[in-house]
């Protein structure tokens, strides 16, 4: 339990996961309420981690849901075991015979068919996608539907029912409401515009490039053997990196991986030579490579 703030604060650094004030506030009001978490912001800031740091700090089961184009209910809500079914079905042909022997016509058939059709969409065929897996999860759990954006309109509208009510109306079952209601957080990275309906049953929060010095303390935190001076020189790098019009700027997930490589090359200070040498880190393009290059001639 996340009794305030500065608690939720504490947590998340104790689980790898430096939050600013903002963030904290975020978190703390959205598990206290029960309301889910719409994070937006550029990618590789820290949205996903979160949910991941969420998770591990308060020891919950972390259940991800990958939005992608295209994307409906069978692969987030719930589905049938389609194959299961058929081969109960040829197993159980003699008792079906038997069933339907007898049936004076076909409509008569039908109906006796129809009356058993409860065992084959019963619990024991149902496959539990992500969100009806979290419903049902014997302790809270945190949902993570990552990358919404990816999603479209149809999609959203089939969440709207879960993340407002927390249950799952299944035809054949009836309505499945959440034993635990889990922590939802749901992340985009703003490649389109998340519609007002989901957006009025969600918190809000963005997250963006952090500060400077809380950016440093994140490469420190995560990358512990890196000096103090590198982290400064690198992260001064990143911000002057993300200002010039790079295709892919930046992230701070790319920061730390950048002060892995650092470390593995022993490197004690940004040089240019260095920033040449390993601009592969923080540039996933060759056009911003060279850009990288041409800001490294900076460094002298």
């Amino acid at each position: 339990m996340l009794n305030d703030v500065d608690e939720v604060k504490r947590t998340l650094e104790l689980a790898g996961y430096i939050a600013d004030e903002g963030i904290s506030t975020a978190v703390y009001l959205a598990a206290s309420m029960g309301k889910p978490i719409l994070i937006e912001g550029p990618p590789g800031v820290g949205k996903t981690a979160l949910a991941k740091a969420l998770a591990g700090a308060l020891d919950h089961p972390l259940i991800r849901l990958q939005c992608y184009e295209g994307i409906d209910e069978g692969k987030a809500l719930y589905d049938w075991e389609y194959g299961k079914q058929l081969l109960y079905t040829q197993l159980l042909r003699t008792q079906l015979d038997g069933q339907l022997r007898g049936a004076a016509s076909l409509s008569e058939a039908v109906g006796r068919l129809a009356g058993e059709e409860s065992l084959f969409f019963s619990e024991h065929f149902l496959v539990q996608r992500p969100v009806l897996r979290a419903f049902r999860a014997e302790k809270r759990a945190v949902l993570l539907i990552d990358e919404i954006d990816r999603s479209d309109d149809e999609f959203e509208a089939l969440l709207l029912e879960a993340l407002s009510d927390f249950q799952i109306s299944i035809p054949e079952l009836g309505v499945v409401e959440a034993r635990h209601r889990p922590l939802v957080v749901l992340t985009s990275n703003a490649t389109r515009l998340i519609s007002d309906a989901l957006r009025r049953r969600c918190l809000y929060l963005h997250i963006g490039y952090p500060e400077q010095e809380r950016e440093v303390a994140i490469v420190r935190h995560r990358v512990p053997e890196t000096c103090e001076l590198l982290a400064e020189q690198l992260v001064a790098f990143l911000r002057k990196a993300r200002t010039i019009g790079l295709r892919k700027p930046p992230s701070v997930s790319e920061g730390i991986d950048w002060a892995r490589v650092l470390s593995l090359l022993r490197a004690k200070e940004l040089t240019r030579k260095v920033v040449l040498h390993t601009a592969g880190a923080i540039a996933k393009h060759q056009a911003d490579v060279l850009r990288i290059h041409e800001l490294a001639a900076e460094l002298g």
